[in-house]
């Protein structure tokens, strides 16, 4: 059952209708949005930061920015650090801020640096192709200008949370084509189906209006994100023709989330690939939860830890 905290901030937030909101008004809303979660009240729901971690936004190019995480120097003996490379989830709003406390206790306690990247959002011109293409632009960017970075190029993950995940997979998928070898790959309650199918899991049907993610924002994102004349499953890792060859994969999935079997599909078609895939379940944490420590503290701590000894044994 979804906590009580989480259901008493979604009672008194009412949701917009997706479907009917003009452009203009899903703008005004993201930007709103956008600006609450970055705010320092909200460190009461999407965590504080490690107090040894430094922050701060870098600019890649002038229309691609990036938040940086790194350990302080006491916690540093490598000359070159691992990089792991994040992507926040939302979709259609949703700022690297809002994964503050998961970037920094990683970039922490690994210790790396952690890039988060916060891409183009999707919006009425602003397909999710330009979100896939920011996140493998900073990606090899970083890794091939490693040293200003501090980075080790020959240890590298990439770790992707709901539409992030679409950025990071898919980012995978070309890292292997690339020969950019990559150590590991994190997706959180992942989204990887964006074809006619994505409404048809019967997760969609048991948590389609839970607090977190319901059918109407679905229903928006695939609108936006795959509009008229783009190939869903282009944009969907799920149908990616080979998933062989892949970096190690931890898929961790909230059992109370809508896009819960989208999670269980990829792993069990990374796995029939012959890429190495571990997929852990969260019982009682819904869509989104990582991002929302101060509610779900059990659950939220509970993957942090799995995510950070994951990434140690490969990075």
């Amino acid at each position: 059952m979804t906590t009580l905290a989480i259901r008493l901030l979604s009672a008194v937030r009412k949701e917009p209708d997706w479907l009917a909101m003009p452009a203009e008004a899903l703008d005004a809303f993201r930007d709103a949005e956008n600006r609450r979660r970055s705010s320092p009240l909200m460190r009461v729901v999407t965590g504080f930061p490690d107090r040894g971690t430094t922050i701060e936004w870098q600019d890649l190019s002038p229309t691609l920015r990036v938040r940086v995480y790194r350990p302080s120097p006491a916690r540093v003996e490598a000359a070159a650090l691992p990089l792991v490379l994040h992507v926040h989830g939302g979709g259609f709003v949703g700022t690297a801020v809002q994964s503050d406390w998961i970037n920094s206790h990683l970039a922490g306690r690994l210790p790396a640096v952690v890039v988060s990247v916060e891409h183009r959002l999707v919006a009425s011109g602003v397909p999710m192709s330009a979100a896939v293409d920011d996140g493998w632009q900073a990606l090899s960017r970083i890794v091939r200008d490693a040293a200003p970075w501090g980075i080790d190029p020959a240890r590298v993950a990439v770790f992707g949370e709901s539409a992030g995940s679409i950025v990071t997979a898919l980012a995978a998928l070309r890292a292997r084509e690339s020969n950019l070898d990559l150590r590991a790959q994190v997706l959180v309650n992942p989204c990887v189906d964006l074809t006619a199918t994505a409404l048809d899991y019967p997760s969609m049907t048991a948590h389609g209006d839970s607090p977190t993610l319901t059918v109407a924002q679905m229903k928006l994102f695939r609108r936006l994100a795959a509009p008229e004349g783009t190939d869903p499953r282009a944009l969907s890792p799920l149908y990616a023709d080979d998933l062989s060859g892949l970096a190690p994969a931890l898929v961790v999935v909230p059992t109370l989330d809508p896009l819960a079997d989208q999670g269980h599909a990829y792993a069990a078609r990374l796995r029939a690939a012959g890429t190495p895939v571990r997929l852990t379940e969260h019982p009682g944490a819904g869509h989104a939860f990582l991002s929302m420590p101060g509610m779900v503290p059990t659950q939220a701590k509970a993957a942090r830890a799995e995510i950070t000894a994951f990434l140690q044994a490969r990075l």
